[in-house]
């Protein structure tokens, strides 16, 4: 992954947002923009949102998960683990908020909410989906996988 280009996007692309947040508002401006070119974007727009959103339920269920296994298992580090959990459920919910505020909007008035267009290029968008998809379960555990 090329750091540097995305620490330039994350520059360009102000908001008070957890980078990953301002990532994926970066991706979805460039993809709202161009729908009018290519209409398969329109899709593409509603899955990543769609799929974020999952990700972000599935992320809060696992935090909620290892609370209760870990409560039942240990106490000792009872106070560390709830406060990371806790973090995550926040987090969670940000990412939530930040989501459906962007379903909400109707894609005529999105188009007026956009910071810059010329924000994000092709291959910006391209180097943001793949860090983004670098972020995903998947592609994290990949190596495991692929040695099993």
């Amino acid at each position: 992954m090329d750091q540097g280009s995305i620490a330039r996007i994350l520059k360009q692309v102000s908001g008070g947002e957890d980078e990953i947040q301002q990532l994926q508002k970066a991706l979805l401006d460039y993809l709202d923009e161009n729908t009018e070119t290519d209409g398969s974007l329109v899709f593409s727009r509603k899955f990543y949102i769609a799929q974020w959103f999952r990700d972000t339920t599935m992320e809060t269920e696992k935090a909620i998960k290892s609370q209760k296994d870990e409560d039942s298992s240990e106490g000792t580090h009872h106070a560390k683990d709830v406060e990371t959990t806790g973090q995550i459920m926040h987090r969670a919910e940000s990412r939530k908020k930040f989501l459906r505020s962007i379903i909400k909007t109707a894609p005529s008035q999105f188009s007026t909410l956009k910071m810059n267009s010329d924000t994000v290029d092709y291959e910006d968008s391209c180097l943001i989906v793949r860090y983004l998809a670098s972020m995903r379960p998947f592609a994290q555990s990949f190596d495991i996988y692929l040695t099993q």
